[in-house]
């Protein structure tokens, strides 16, 4: 079966840091494919902005050049992009001095399309670009504004932050962009728990025994040495895109998909986290950082050799032991946890539900295993239901735990869009469902701050881990002195 792709309407994309990194390994590559799909009306621009001094036709020629390094080759359709590429200009704007802001005027002229800015920039410039907006005319009432993580580094800089931004774009006119949130598969989760009878009954304390969210990368510091190394594994990825997870798995049904009703109920989720205070810090949560050993590719070195500096105290993984205090889940622990330079690159959410109260199988019909739902994020997207059935064949009952397994790739022949694809087309289509509000942004600090400050006033290091592995020590027993275990894929 083949997805119907409904045009948008015509729109004016303006991407500050139209030259940067992720507009080139993201978001050019995923407006193109918006155009191979047929998914543009007419007159659609898109406009680049940037210090950087460039012609139309440099700009385009960059733009190719990212297509062609990020799209499969298969995926390019050479008619397509030449139409896609001649949708493309450019004007070099400096954010902080606001020359340019006047030419970029000029370039978007009496448009009558939507108009949206997408701000690919340092969090430092977003008060900047906004003012130079408004000062220039450009903010109408249907204009959109676009923002990247971070949001902040704590409770008092996000509200800052937000401040600056609401006084120029109404709250409906702020999309805080959180890819995660435009993977499919996490998508699908509200689909699993809300379209289906199966699992809203089962989905609470008496049935589920714990959760646990798993984000694993096996790549190291790469090009973000300046920004990682002032942020850390706990404001880079559990502030934001762990709780959204954790919110997804643990909200009440929203009385409709309104983008308002859905982060109603994921705000309730953040408000019922159980503050991790000094005391409780050491017990449930284990701070690390990679040290020298081996990936896929070969020997790898330690954080602080990358860094170049010789000493740092900032985590490159976080396990955290939380708990929401509600009716639906008192008692049932969230395991999170994620990192760098870990075993292998996996995003997924293992919900694991409570042993049969008595076993009817002699011994020799082996272990009764409690039923898993293991909701793979990335890579091989999909679903797999973990059950308990007869081993086939005669000589008695043996029992086997197989997975009903449910893969996207295998599922669904067609293309699986990019998470910016689909997140850029509800940019256009004013649909912020899948976008943080501003009170969810400071709810999740107003969690995260006290686990930050509870290292920092117990000087709870980093606890070192070889690259290649699952991360410290300390996190496995985490889970296991409650009789649990890390699920691994």
């Amino acid at each position: 079966m083949t997805s119907q792709i409904i045009p948008v309407e015509a729109f004016d994309l303006v991407v500050f840091g139209g030259t940067g990194d992720l507009a080139e390994r993201k978001l050019l590559p995923a407006l193109y494919q918006r155009q191979r799909a047929g998914q543009f009306s007419e007159p659609t621009r898109i406009i680049g902005a940037s210090r950087t001094t460039m012609t139309d036709d440099e700009y385009r020629a960059f733009a190719s050049k990212a297509i062609s390094e990020h799209v499969k080759a298969e995926e390019i359709d050479p008619a397509q992009l030449e139409s896609f590429i001649a949708r493309l200009s450019y004007v070099a704007v400096d954010a902080k001095t606001g020359d340019g802001f006047p030419k970029l005027k000029k370039a978007i002229g009496n448009s009558k399309n939507v108009l949206v800015f997408y701000l690919a920039v340092a969090p430092a410039l977003f008060g900047d670009i906004s003012n130079y907006l408004k000062a220039n005319d450009l903010v109408t009432p249907t204009a959109r504004i676009v923002l990247e993580k971070p949001i902040g580094r704590d409770l008092a800089s996000a509200r800052e932050l937000n401040d600056q931004i609401g006084k120029v774009f109404s709250e409906q006119q702020i999309f805080r962009i959180d890819h995660y949130l435009g993977k499919e598969t996490v998508q699908n989760l509200m689909a699993l728990r809300f379209a289906n009878a199966l699992y809203e009954p089962l989905w609470n304390s008496a049935h589920i025994d714990h959760v646990q969210i798993t984000v694993a990368e096996t790549v190291g510091l790469e090009d973000r040495i300046t920004y990682y190394d002032k942020a850390g594994a706990l404001r880079d990825m559990v502030q934001n895109h762990m709780l959204q997870l954790l919110c997804l798995v643990a909200m009440e049904a929203p009385a409709s998909m309104e983008a308002d009703a859905v982060r109603d109920e994921k705000l309730k989720v953040l408000r019922s986290l159980k503050r991790i205070n000094g005391q409780e810090a050491p017990k449930s949560t284990v701070r690390g950082q990679y040290r020298a050993g081996a990936s896929a590719t070969g020997p790898v070195k330690g954080y602080v050799e990358e860094l170049g500096n010789g000493q740092s105290e900032t985590e490159t993984f976080v396990a955290i032991k939380a708990e929401i205090e509600n009716w639906r889940w008192a008692g049932v622990p969230f395991y999170l946890r994620t990192g760098k330079r870990l075993a292998s690159r996996v995003s997924e959410i293992v919900i694991e539900f409570k042993p049969i109260p008595h076993s009817i199988f002699e011994e020799s019909a082996g272990n009764v295993i409690a039923n898993q739902l293991v909701i793979r994020l990335q890579p091989d997207d999909g679903v797999k239901q973990w059950i308990m059935i007869k081993d086939p064949g005669p000589g008695g009952m043996r029992l086997r735990n197989v997975a009903l397994d449910m893969s996207f790739a295998e599922s669904f022949q067609e293309r699986n869009p990019d998470a910016y694809e689909r997140l850029l087309m509800d940019v256009i289509r004013g649909n912020q469902t899948l976008f943080m509000r501003r009170d969810e942004v400071e709810a999740a600090w107003k969690w995260i701050d006290p686990i930050q400050g509870a290292w920092a006033d117990s000087h709870q290091e980093t606890q070192g881990y070889t690259s290649g592995t699952w991360g410290p020590s300390a996190s496995i027993a985490l889970i296991e002195r409650d009789g649990r275990t890390w699920h691994e894929s």
